[in-house]
């Protein structure tokens, strides 16, 4: 392949990147880039680093036409989210503050944020989003039992010891395993 060093250093930079990154996908592209600066024509260093012919070809080429930089990883944009950063955080206190009356549940579970966040919020999310973004928001979906607003301890206490046992020792003796 006919690639030209941009920088005089650019060699020992894409040795020293190529070793430390930790992405497989981004180091490849550094050592297809490496490769072709060295010599190799595109057919050696497609079997060497076990890619495609266009693979090599995109990132030796955009390395000749930027260098070092084109060859960079670029930040994803993705699809937008549909709460803002300032709705999510309403969302999460609205979250830790418990259910409301109108709720009708002792504790919120994921189809509970999912009907909070379409009434309140105006957006639709499915059940595994609304995880996601509990996740994000740094909130589990696991925790302990609730307890029910009509639950007293005492009365659980003073139960236990009134009930009768419900089994007892046999008198009859049977035998014993030896």
């Amino acid at each position: 392949m006919n690639v030209r060093l941009h920088h005089p250093k650019d060699l020992q930079r894409l040795r020293d990147i190529s070793r430390k990154h930790g992405d497989a996908k981004q180091r490849d592209r550094y050592r297809a880039v490496l490769l072709a600066l060295e010599g190799h024509s595109a057919e050696a260093i497609m079997k060497i680093l076990d890619r495609s012919r266009n693979f090599v070809q995109r990132w030796v080429y955009a390395y000749r036409g930027g260098g070092i930089d084109a060859v960079r990883p670029r930040p994803q944009s993705g699809r937008p989210r549909k709460l803002t950063a300032s709705e999510e955080m309403k969302l999460r206190e609205r979250i830790l503050a418990g259910p409301r009356e109108q709720d009708a549940v002792c504790s919120l579970r994921g189809p509970d944020i999912r009907r909070i966040i379409n009434s309140e919020f105006g957006v639709h999310y499915s059940l595994p989003a609304v995880y996601v973004v509990l996740h994000r928001l740094g909130l589990s979906c696991l925790a302990p039992r609730p307890k029910h607003k009509k639950n007293d301890p005492e009365k659980m206490h003073q139960w236990v010891q009134e009930a009768p046992l419900l089994s007892r020792e046999s008198k009859k003796k049977g035998r014993t395993r030896q």
